[in-house]
């Protein structure tokens, strides 16, 4: 088994990406730039919506592995699919991207999950999520040598919604750390660390995690300090390092008492920020398994970011391995 740089854990989902208007959006009745779960009638409804789009293998945590293979990382990611076209088919995907898919069996009688994501003019998206087979993940999925001795397990906070899956995760954790891997969790979205967030600050509290991904909104709502600064601050006390998003903005990256402010990559024109979160990770995750200072990693996570908004979907879309040696972060 080679060993790997990160082997993330996540939800397996089929995107199906729209560019719409904002009148063709409101009709729709959707809350601009939300991420709600659905059934799967209501996912049938809104796929009928979305006709003509781009259908892509996606997921926040698969979405981060391809930037890591893309940037020349090794990289497994571990989720189920069901027994249907697109779990084969985001199989296949996975693998042209060069990630490892360690599949757990798929599952005859739970649809491959799916997201029909809206993307309007300025770039922002609305997301609405049929989980399907992905939320059917438990312990029975994670090999525990799979996660022992790799740079990181990378754990997609939005896998705490399955009641199944959590169990999955603890032990993915307690395997990982005891095999002398890191740990990375990425708090996913705000609607997520309100509806799980005594759980992350339980496993924060605990050491369980050595790096944390979030944005101004995740974790400002994570440790209910209402500025930025403030919750930069608590996220200081609660993890060994945290990278903190700020979009335009660029990034924070806070390790004790150490903070770095670390400027946006230049985009030239924003056309989707679906997966710039997950491409900052990719980048980070990589520039600390290569030993990278934080605000080298920050430089390469935002590289990463910048080049999966410059165009639709959540996937590099650049040569970015090659752009990250031409400025200086690779070697």
């Amino acid at each position: 088994m080679p060993g790997y740089d990160v082997v993330a854990l996540g939800s397996a989902i089929v995107d199906l990406l729209a560019l719409v208007d904002a009148p063709t959006l409101a009709g729709t009745g959707l809350v601009p730039g939300t991420m709600t779960l659905i059934d799967a009638d209501e996912a049938e409804r809104l796929w009928s919506v979305a006709d003509g789009g781009a259908l892509v293998a996606g997921g926040s945590a698969a979405n981060t592995c391809v930037g890591v293979a893309a940037l020349g990382g090794r990289v497994a990611f571990v989720g189920r699919v069901g027994d249907d076209d697109l779990g084969r088919a985001f199989a296949d995907d996975l693998a042209l991207a060069g990630v490892t898919f360690e599949a757990p069996p798929a599952v005859p009688d739970a649809p491959t999950a799916r997201c029909v994501v809206f993307v309007t003019p300025d770039g922002e998206r609305t997301m609405r999520t049929s989980l399907g087979a992905a939320s059917l993940l438990d312990v029975h999925c994670v090999d525990e040598s799979l996660v022992a001795g790799v740079g990181f397990v990378y754990l997609e906070g939005y896998l705490w919604d399955s009641a199944t899956a959590a169990p999955a995760l603890h032990r993915a954790i307690e395997a990982g750390r005891a095999g002398g891997s890191r740990v990375a969790l990425s708090l996913s979205d705000p609607g997520c660390v309100e509806r799980h967030g005594d759980e992350f600050r339980e496993l924060l509290g605990a050491g369980a995690v050595d790096l944390v991904f979030g944005n101004e909104a995740e974790v400002t709502t994570l440790t209910g300090d209402s500025s930025f600064d403030g919750a930069a601050a608590a996220m200081a006390k609660l993890v060994p390092m945290a990278a903190l998003t700020r979009g335009a903005a660029g990034s924070v990256v806070v390790r004790g008492p150490d903070s770095w402010a670390v400027p946006a990559a230049p985009v030239h024109h924003v056309v989707d920020t679906t997966g710039a979160g997950d491409l900052y990770a990719a980048g980070f995750l990589v520039g600390a398994v290569r030993g990278l200072h934080p605000v080298g990693c920050a430089r390469l996570g935002g590289l990463a970011a910048a080049d999966v908004i410059s165009a639709l979907g959540a996937r590099p879309h650049g040569e970015i391995e090659a752009a990250a040696r031409e400025a200086g972060l690779l070697p």
